[in-house]
């Protein structure tokens, strides 16, 4: 019985030196949606559209669809998340770091992808939006 109780004891702490090897270091600047539930995401977002003072200057991180919006003057892109149960959908918008052509250049629309970049806001006319700026398309 003994025996036994020593190689237990030992097998537990030869698992805890291994248990953390992959522990992730928690950033208060850095929100990777791509890592969370579907409906911690879509809540994540839901405050980021709600609260975004708290989130200016932050990094996200977030995998979606590809969408885009023609305005007066520029198009806008956006990366689409729908919730867990896929019914209702949440988007923000972003500007990419670096110069390109569209629509040679960029997803076709509705193409999943991942895109990090630093939250902002900005108005236009009476109305603040929000958007992730000098953001890059990962895959």
């Amino acid at each position: 019985m003994k025996k036994c109780l020593v190689l237990l004891t030992a097998a537990i702490i030869c698992l805890s030196f291994f248990a953390c090897g992959n522990e992730q270091i928690y950033d208060p600047n850095y929100i990777d949606l791509t890592s969370m539930s579907g409906t911690m995401v879509y809540s994540e977002v839901l405050n980021m559209m709600t609260v975004p003072e708290e989130y200016e200057g932050k990094t996200v991180k977030m995998h979606g669809l590809f969408s885009y919006a023609e305005g007066i003057d520029r198009y806008y892109y956006a990366c689409i998340i729908e919730d867990a149960t896929a019914c209702c959908a949440q988007g923000i918008e972003f500007e990419l770091a670096e110069n390109r052509i569209f629509p040679d250049e960029y997803p076709e629309l509705g193409e999943e992808i991942t895109v990090e970049g630093t939250f902002e806001t900005y108005y236009e006319d009476e109305y603040r939006y929000c958007t992730l700026s000098d953001a890059e398309i990962l895959d």
